[in-house]
């Protein structure tokens, strides 16, 4: 599972359990970043996603949260086995209140 760390605003890879994190519940717009453009550092700031996800993160942070989870930046699309993983995994990504 990826998260992106409220921090660095990196994205970090965790293959057990992951520590405790917020979800962003969002509506997708015309200008979302990728999970390449996260990994890779190559975001367009100016985009109305990356400062979403910016914005997130900080919120996430006051609330206590090391971890954010957003699937426009945390599910690797291009590979079809991730994305059939984090569809098929849903369930707990969304953990029970």
């Amino acid at each position: 599972m990826w998260l992106i760390n409220t921090t660095t605003l990196n994205l970090e890879h965790f293959v057990a359990k992951p520590p405790p994190y917020a979800i962003l519940s969002h509506r997708w717009g015309a200008e979302e970043t990728s999970f390449q453009e996260w990994r890779d550092g190559n975001r367009d700031e100016t985009k109305s996603g990356v400062r979403k996800l910016r914005d997130a993160c900080a919120i996430a942070r006051c609330d206590s949260f090391a971890y954010l989870w957003a699937d426009t930046a945390c599910i690797e699309k291009t590979s079809s086995a991730e994305l059939s993983e984090a569809i098929n995994s849903m369930f707990r990504y969304y953990p029970p209140p």
